[in-house]
This record gives structure tokens, C-alpha cells and sequence, in this order.
């Protein structure tokens, strides 16, 4: 199933957008963003090159970049358990610098293993180029719980 979020005036299908949005929705238990629409809960992942030069070379990431950057994971771990059934756990392990790992785990499998760096930048140059890097996640998960089920599974 795919869903699309409008784009001034254009449409993104965009299944891992859709996933990302509704663990955006279910972080909001006072229905502060009830109002908002699905691209401005998405807006601060797109970090274009004006942004990306205004922000520092070197830099702390702020709690609530961190807060993306794991909901990002998060969203790719919930697409992987759809599609494979398997559960996939998301850990983080970052450095107050900005640097560090995200694995996503299904069984006793690393289904996806991702170096960081520089999160304090944490962000896409647009929608498009979210969803891309996002379903490359997915997918690559996805591969591997199928080529190894019996390390996924156990």
C-alpha cells in the first residue's frame, strides 16, 4: 500500500513518509499538532544547502535533532517488521558530539547497521531524497532478513 503527502502542488508516494508521519501523530498524546499537516511535521528533516551552510562544520546535536533522527529509524524499523514479520529493535548509540551507530536488530540479525556522523546536521534535501534514503534502508533490511530467516527468526 502506498500513500502520497502533497508537495506544493505536486504528489510524493511515499510509504516511509506515511510511516514516519504517523510515529510523528502517536508522539503527540496532547493533540498539540492536530493542526499541523503532514509536511510541516516533516519539514525539519529537509535541510537544504542554504540551511546546511548556515548551520556550524562542527557541532552538539540539539535533543531535538536527536528526537528526528531516532523517530527517522524508528519508521524504517516499523516498515521492516511489516513486510518481514520480524520484530526490529532500533538502537542508538551517540556520542554528545555527534557521532556514533544506529543498528536496527531482528532476532540475532544487525538487519541494518549505519555509521554517523556530524547528526547536529542531521537532515535531506528534500522529501524526495527522505523517502529515498529512507526506503534504501528498508529494502536493504528487508534483503537480508530474507537471505538469513533462521538469524532473524531465532
Amino acid at each position: 500500500m502506498s500513500a502520497k503527502i502533497e508537495q506544493k502542488g505536486s504528489t510524493v508516494d511515499a510509504p516511509i513518509l506515511m510511516e514516519l508521519v504517523k510515529i510523528w501523530r502517536a508522539q503527540d498524546t496532547n493533540g498539540v499538532w492536530e493542526a499541523k499537516s503532514d509536511l510541516d511535521l516533516l519539514e525539519p528533516y529537509i535541510l537544504d544547502k542554504e540551511k546546511r551552510r548556515a548551520s556550524p562544520i562542527v557541532g552538539d546535536p540539539d535533543p531535538d535533532t536527536v528526537w528526528r533522527l531516532e523517530l527517522f529509524f524508528d519508521a524504517v524499523a516499523l516498515s521492516i517488521e511489516r513486510v518481514t514479520g520480524v520484530m526490529i529493535q532500533p538502537i542508538v548509540k551517540l556520542h554528545h558530539e555527534g557521532f556514533g551507530r544506529v543498528v536496527l536488530i531482528g532476532g540475532r540479525l544487525i538487519a541494518v547497521n549505519k555509521q554517523l556522523r556530524d547528526v547536529h546536521r542531521f537532515g535531506f534535501d528534500s522529501f524526495a531524497k527522505l523517502s529515498q534514503e529512507g526506503d534504501k534502508y528498508v529494502s536493504d533490511g528487508i534483503d537480508l532478513i530474507r537471505k538469513i530467516p533462521d538469524v532473524a527468526n531465532y
